[in-house]
């Protein structure tokens, strides 16, 4: 054990004065991050514009008065309607004065409420329209669902052999002013990272997967220089050789990933939750990384290609756990990306984002364990191309 920790402190001492060490673990992620947030700026708040609505509806029709009204009530846009004549709404959408139009038909309330159905809400959407445009089409067709789920309510009654007057009220029980559809102002649910915090978190675990491979690197050049040789002759095991190697890669990927998390938090403005859950997350993703060193050690012969293997690893993990862009799959793919510990730090850093602590990181932290398990055992089984460690 002595010659273990003596061995790794003086492999540490020479990462720390190895400049390259120290640029291409710390600075570079941290320059990709800085540019990365002037790129997309801010992506914690969206700003949401005013926007403008000609509309048009009958002053008598009580279901497209509520149509428009709906409108008006959300708190989280500003939405200025106008009500002027149909024939007028696209003319006032072309010129720009009005970024979406909405023509309600005469007799709209009559459709539903009698159960005929057949109603088409006029929408013109103006030019560069954004996601506000979004919000404010699907307030509108989440109305009218339910008015339509009135009217399925009244020929449901009309079968069963209700008077027509009934018909009328369940219809607009179903469907009117008491039950329209509101909107407020609400928080992501947890395990759902910010677009800036999944960047963070993605960049965070592929430069991981780089970091942990100096040790390789180490490895590989001095059996190919000879030095491994000479360390071999000495009186200690030839494990102790390698899990020295591996302590080193643990330790530098320790702290390259906190810095990069603690730094690219203070870029995109991310709280990723309880350090001490935070925590268990990077000592586990690091763990699942630095098992990865043991298989390239074998399957290398010379640096070249530790660090070409080192490079295909990292870029494969790293995109397909969300590094560049979020992947949502499902069925096989998705069961098998999830066993990427790359994506299984993500979703862990989502729930603990999301307010959750070290008893709700069962399932990321069993995949990133479980991967090092799997690495370290395939370690022992590849053959080894250099020569038996």
């Amino acid at each position: 054990m002595r010659q273990l920790w003596t061995m790794t402190a003086a492999d540490l001492r020479l990462r720390v004065r190895d400049k390259s060490v120290f640029i291409f673990a710390i600075v570079v992620p941290l320059g990709l991050m800085f540019v990365l947030n002037l790129t997309f700026g801010s992506t914690q708040n969206l700003e949401l514009e005013p926007v403008t609505v000609a509309a048009h509806a009958e002053p008598d029709d009580q279901l497209g008065q509520v149509l428009l009204g709906v409108l008006d009530q959300l708190e989280v846009l500003d939405v200025t309607i106008e009500e002027v004549p149909a024939a007028d709404v696209h003319d006032l959408v072309d010129r720009g004065d009005a970024q979406l139009g909405v023509v309600v038909p005469a007799g709209f309330s009559d459709s539903f409420t009698t159960g005929a159905g057949g109603a088409v809400v006029d929408i013109t959407e103006g030019e560069g329209s954004g996601i506000e445009i979004d919000i404010l089409y699907a307030v509108l067709q989440g109305t009218i669902d339910q008015f339509t789920a009135g009217a399925q309510a009244a020929a449901a009654g009309a079968q069963l052999g209700l008077a027509p007057d009934q018909l009328g009220q369940i219809a607009q029980q179903a469907a009117g002013p008491g039950t329209t559809l509101t909107m407020t102002q609400g928080e992501a649910s947890s395990e759902q990272l910010s677009v800036g915090g999944a960047l963070v978190a993605g960049q965070a675990g592929l430069f991981l997967l780089f970091t942990v491979g100096f040790g390789v690197l180490s490895l590989v050049a001095e059996r190919e220089f000879g030095t491994l040789a000479r360390l071999r002759s000495m009186p200690m095991r030839a494990g102790t050789i390698v899990a020295a190697k591996g302590l080193v890669s643990f330790i530098l990927g320790i702290v390259a990933t906190s810095v990069l998390l603690t730094v690219g938090s203070l870029f995109f403005d991310v709280d990723f939750g309880s350090p001490l859950a935070v925590a268990v997350l990077v000592v586990s993703v690091v763990v699942a990384g630095t098992s990865l060193m043991f298989i390239v050690a074998r399957l290398a012969k010379t640096a070249e290609q530790a660090n070409i293997l080192q490079s295909i690893i990292a870029f494969v993990l790293g995109m397909a756990g969300g590094a560049f862009f979020p992947i949502a799959a499902t069925g096989t793919v998705g069961h098998v990306l999830d066993l990427n510990p790359v994506a299984a730090f993500t979703r862990g850093l989502g729930i603990t984002t999301g307010g959750g602590g070290v008893a709700d990181l069962g399932v990321p932290v069993v995949t990133m364990l479980g991967f090092a398990v799997v690495c370290l055992a395939v370690s022992r089984l590849v053959p080894d191309r250099g020569r038996n460690l």
